[in-house]
């Protein structure tokens, strides 16, 4: 029998993976759930390519892992057969508590616990049903496991979540700038003081993937309109939140009207087993029923979603004044025939940052040929640090346009 299950990838070709544990957690209902989440929530709004799923991206990121432990290995770093596992096991799981449309619901049907802590349960659920296998992949999840580097790898700023997403991101976007050299970059790390490294040779790379992720966030990931459109869907949510809890009979599968009913913990099993039911479908069906509802506000915002309405959206350094914020609400109630108070369904301002560069997080160790290490902010002759680390902060009015 063929020890391993071979997978063709667009990005990265074939993925082996080996039969054994990783094969079943691969196989697992809650792994399997992945296929119908998409990875850049609603990006399609504005690139219509951005369709591929959590799913591909974890093999993505397992993929990368065996090559970084691969490398490690060649360059004398000792990594026994039961890390290496563990590792590729947990990568293969650290986005396994992802929702649907990613980050959408993550304040919005779900409150005080993230994706991360949700993902653990999952984990341990997972670990339960193969008999205690992930006990070390668990702990090197938590960061629990006395070598650190096998962390950093998982979680840090070269790990291998961010070199597949921003690879895979930029192939299916089609923003080319965005394709970094994550082969080379894994060629290129090393471990020193219990620290995973750069070598100084591939500096270039480390400077190019620091800038490519700034310019993925602005153009892909923070774009106005994708913004735009998921602002009506989070809208839509929580109108659909409300009228349930007034005691309107709304269509919703039995899983969307778990968490519509209620504020959910996640301290029992029933929560996490409803979790585990959700995905973009249950999103979509409840859209396309809502918007025969005879609730206008509702109603609005699910056509809005299902037929490309997107919310009007204004992009500025400062702060929109509240006379201007006013007017628009006044025409917006106007319009629909709703009161002021119902507006705020239909018109939201969110701030957003970015810190492209923050050195107490951000900090990438460059190693050089006599064993010294420098930060890439003090190695580097191009990037200007003090430029990268300015703190960018946007505000996005987004509003229903008539």
């Amino acid at each position: 029998m063929n020890e391993h299950k071979i997978i063709n990838d667009p990005v990265f070709g074939f993925i082996k993976i080996k039969r054994g544990l990783l094969y079943d957690i691969v196989q697992h209902s809650l792994f399997q759930r992945l296929n119908r989440i998409n990875q850049l929530g609603l990006a399609s709004v504005v690139y219509p390519g951005a369709r591929h799923t959590r799913f591909q991206h974890s093999l993505g990121a397992f993929y990368l892992m065996s090559e970084a432990v691969k490398s490690l290995t060649e360059k004398g770093i000792y990594i026994f057969d039961s890390e290496a596992e563990a590792v590729q096991a947990a990568i293969l799981m650290h986005d396994i508590g992802h929702g649907p449309f990613s980050h959408v619901l993550e304040n919005t049907l779900i409150k005080n616990v993230s994706h991360e802590d949700i993902s653990l349960l999952m984990m341990e659920r997972i670990n339960r049903d193969l008999k205690g296998q992930l006990a070390l992949a668990i702990s090197i999840f938590k960061d629990e496991y006395p070598n650190k580097i096998f962390h950093q790898l998982i979680s840090s700023q070269l790990d291998m979540d961010r070199l597949d997403y921003l690879r895979r991101d930029s192939f299916y976007t089609g923003v080319t700038e965005g394709n970094i050299g994550s082969a080379r970059i894994i060629k290129m790390l090393n471990v020193k003081d219990d620290r995973l490294v750069v070598e100084a040779k591939g500096i270039y790379s480390i400077e190019n993937y620091l800038t490519t992720r700034r310019l993925m966030y602005w153009q892909v990931y923070l774009h106005k309109t994708a913004v735009g459109y998921e602002k009506v869907l989070v809208n839509a949510l929580n109108r659909a939140r409300d009228l349930i809890r007034e005691g309107c009979d709304i269509f919703a599968s039995p899983a969307l009207a778990y968490f519509l009913r209620q504020d959910v913990t996640f301290d029992t099993d029933e929560a996490l087993d409803m979790y585990a039911e959700l995905d973009d479908s249950d999103i979509w069906s409840a859209l396309k029923a809502w918007k025969h509802y005879d609730d206008r506000i509702l109603a609005t915002l699910a056509s809005d979603m299902l037929d490309r309405h997107l919310f009007k959206v204004e992009v500025s350094e400062e702060r929109p004044s509240d006379d201007y914020m006013d007017d628009i609400r006044h025409s917006i109630a106007r319009h629909m025939g709703i009161s002021i108070d119902d507006t705020h369904y239909l018109m939201t301002l969110t701030e957003i940052g970015k810190d492209m560069y923050n050195p107490e997080d951000d900090s990438i160790g460059i190693l050089y040929k006599d064993g010294t290490i420098r930060d890439i902010a003090e190695a580097s002759e191009i990037l200007n640090v003090q430029l990268l680390s300015k703190k960018i902060r946007k505000y996005y009015l987004c509003y229903q346009r008539f």
